[in-house]
């Protein structure tokens, strides 16, 4: 029988339906009220024929990697797609039933190779370290594209394969934010390393946050208070807000692209901080092209939710056009 007077079993901080934090620091995530479950990688999708298998990148960093079919002519090279999964940076996994079925979908539709990233997860790891293991995993993948052997964990799939000129990165809701970080350290840094850049960014329902009235009510907002650094806990902070004072400025973005997307009755990310993420963008001065879409009718990451609906069979087919340009 369970002690409750054990100090294992007191839960200091909840967040309904996601997760659990005890007072000895456990976190229990609450994975089987939310339907996710982790699933292998596959050889060959029965419905897209796309492959797909694990590889570990460095000791805290890991991805599933997906090669659409028909791929027997080495020299056509594919577009390169690294994937990261959302979760509100405390929650999910790139192993996890509905990525695979949705990045299958994807890598179909787009004929890219794919790389979805597992990277540590708040609150047992900083936001922080979260970014590094995401970049970890960028540079690991933009290794590949010297014409030397570079590392012992060199991918064949990637180095026979990808085409690093058509190189994406791309994310939904926490991985949004993730990848908005990837392109601004891009910029900081002159690209993912000195021979490859990114040529465009996916951002959809990206978990950011500005002023908004009652913003502090949406559960968004309180997690963020929760798993950010002390002095970083509020819409002060850039790793949250692109637009805060301190933030820095998105002329500096690094990708000639974006594809911005929100979701009209998304429940987490209100579609109006993609509206000033947009008019801050314009005024930024920032180079690249812009395209924003704003899907009617729909909620948080519908389309990996439910991706055989026509709204996202439309979505993920212009997702698949803006990965396929150069």
């Amino acid at each position: 029988m369970a002690n409750f007077n054990d100090n294992n079993n007191e839960v200091v901080t909840e967040i309904d339906c996601w997760y659990k934090i005890y007072k000895n620091g456990r976190v229990e995530r609450l994975y089987d009220a939310i339907g996710l479950a982790y699933v292998p990688p596959s050889l060959e999708d029965p419905q897209t024929g796309v492959s797909s298998k694990d590889v570990t990148i460095s000791s805290h960093v890991s991805a599933r990697l997906y090669l659409p079919k028909n791929t027997t002519n080495i020299a056509q090279k594919l577009p390169i797609l690294v994937y990261y999964h959302g979760g509100a940076l405390v929650l999910g996994s790139a192993f996890f039933n509905a990525y695979q079925r949705y990045l299958n979908i994807l890598v179909s539709e787009s004929n890219a190779i794919a790389i979805s990233v597992e990277y540590r997860l708040a609150p047992e790891h900083d936001v922080p370290t979260i970014y590094e293991d995401s970049w970890t995993a960028l540079q690991w993948v933009a290794s590949h594209a010297s014409d030397k052997f570079t590392s012992v964990n060199e991918d064949p799939w990637l180095k026979n394969y990808g085409d690093f000129s058509r190189l994406s990165i791309m994310g939904d809701s926490a991985g949004g934010n993730i990848v908005y970080h990837m392109a601004m350290r891009a910029g900081r840094q002159g690209g993912i390393n000195k021979n490859v850049a990114i040529n465009g960014s996916i951002l959809v329902c990206p978990y950011l946050l500005v002023p908004l009235e009652d913003i502090e009510q949406h559960v968004s907002y309180k997690n963020w208070i929760i798993i950010s650094p002390p002095s970083e806990a509020g819409l002060h902070s850039p790793m949250i807000n692109p637009l805060a004072e301190k933030a820095p400025c998105l002329s500096g973005l690094g990708c000639s692209r974006m594809l911005l997307c929100f979701a009209e009755k998304d429940e987490y990310i209100p579609k109006e901080i993609g509206v000033q993420f947009v008019e801050g963008l314009k005024k930024s001065g920032w180079k690249g092209d812009l395209e924003f879409i704003e899907v009617e009718g729909e909620s948080h990451c519908f389309q990996l939710a439910n991706p055989e609906t026509n709204e996202s069979k439309n979505l993920i087919k212009r997702f698949a056009s803006f990965i396929q340009l150069k």
